[in-house]
């Protein structure tokens, strides 16, 4: 295949487009306020059930809510992060032996597919949450985790096979930018359902399944179906993984590979980890509601408060958004001048004041926390997209990429 094809650069770039709606709508903006706002209902519902009171007289203290999950009563945002983290064991567990088999058979398409339709139909079975029941409720969550993570090994493996290595950072950057974009599109059309027209925010969910499922159809027309032309024969576990051994047996000669996939792991934690993690923590910690003044108030100011504090945290994912896809741009121009490397070095170095700074915004700080959200999507939309291109810049030539990628894959959980 002949690397620079317009078409097939523009179809794979749309991927981000299709797929980043996951991490916006269900990882970041309305799925962890919807999640918040259920268990803390059912909290109240089964409080006063308890104590005999009734709903409006329970004061459902952050601290306090709780859900029940296969018989253990446990903290919800516990609950939440439990579940995160058992999707990224899978993913980390499930890569490598794919990539393996997909390098091994040519299938590195095949699979792209197989987890996006468990992602995108997983957000679809988000529409019957229930927090009555959150086996089942978490069950698609926790599948549309792995739906959204496996995909991205084997779409990632694609860039350094369609693209020249002096492309890399401009395309990777194109990808991340339609990314934010594209999810900023869909965030703004379920808030109109959502505050204009009062719907179920859940109907927003099965939206992103389809939306993801509709957009990647592009991707998938032009991408090609078996680069190298590999067959499929017997035995092709044992030889994928046998393949996989032989991979990461040259990775471990590869010292400059080594050593950016270990500062890779330590940098992009932080990353991660504010990526998942800062709605619940904004919400809980930044826009909660000073714990004296809780104690006066009603049920019903605290829901109202609640409410207009969700609105506040989605004008700063927006303002993220809007910022990220700027910060992939103008980053990959930086990379071009100084180098990868050094570019990546001066992304980390002021991502590390930010999240220090965020350490000390205190309970109502709501500037702070719009000025440190202006911040993270410059520094995050540029980390993310030069990471990607750093990696596959750096990979030797080989057909195996989804196995090199995975070894990315595996890190960055």
């Amino acid at each position: 295949m002949e690397k620079g094809n317009k078409k097939i650069i523009r179809g794979w770039v749309f991927y981000d487009w299709a797929n980043s709606v996951y991490n916006l709508v269900i990882s970041s903006a309305i799925f962890p306020i919807f999640f918040e706002s259920m268990t803390r209902k059912a909290y109240i519902v089964r409080r006063a059930e308890e104590l005999g009171i009734s709903e409006d007289k329970v004061v459902a203290r952050t601290e306090d809510i709780t859900s029940f999950f296969f018989g253990f009563e446990m903290s919800s945002a516990v609950l939440y992060s439990y579940v995160l983290s058992a999707s990224f064991l899978v993913v980390s567990i499930l890569s490598p032996i794919l990539s393996g088999i997909a390098d091994y058979s040519g299938m590195k398409k095949f699979f792209m597919q197989l987890f996006c339709y468990i992602g995108a139909a997983s957000c679809v079975g988000l529409a019957f949450f229930d927090p009555g029941n959150m086996e089942l409720s978490m069950t698609p969550f926790f599948l549309a985790s792995i739906g959204f993570w496996g995909s991205l090994v084997f779409y990632n493996s694609f860039l350094p096979e369609i693209a020249e290595r002096k492309d890399h950072d401009r395309i990777s950057a194109r990808g991340f930018s339609m990314g934010y974009i594209g999810s900023m599109v869909l965030l703004i059309i379920c808030l109109v359902w959502i505050q204009v027209f009062h719907g179920d925010p859940r109907y927003a969910f099965a939206l992103v399944g389809i939306w993801w499922v509709g957009f990647s159809q592009i991707t998938y027309r032009v991408l090609p179906k078996n680069v190298y032309n590999k067959k499929v024969d017997k035995g092709i576990i044992k030889k994928g993984l046998l393949e996989l051994k032989m991979v990461f047996k040259e990775f471990k000669k590869i010292k400059e590979l080594k050593r950016y996939i270990a500062s890779f792991f330590f940098f992009n934690t932080g990353v991660q980890t504010v990526m998942l993690m800062a709605t619940l923590y904004a919400s809980r910690e930044i826009f909660q509601i000073p714990p004296a003044l809780k104690v006066t108030m009603t049920q019903a100011e605290i829901d109202a408060h609640d409410a207009e504090a969700g609105t506040g945290l989605i004008v700063a994912i927006l303002l993220i958004q809007i910022l990220g896809a700027i910060g992939a741009f103008l980053i990959s121009r930086l990379s071009e001048k100084i180098g990868n490397l050094k570019a990546l070095t001066i992304v980390v170095f002021f991502w590390i004041p930010l999240c220090i700074f965020a350490y000390f915004i205190p309970v109502g700080g709501h500037l702070q926390f719009y000025f440190l959200a202006s911040g993270v999507g410059v520094v995050m939309g540029g980390v993310q997209s030069l990471s990607r291109s750093t990696y596959a810049k750096l990979l030797p030539d080989t057909q195996d990429h989804a196995s090199y990628f995975s070894f990315y894959d595996v890190t960055e959980k």
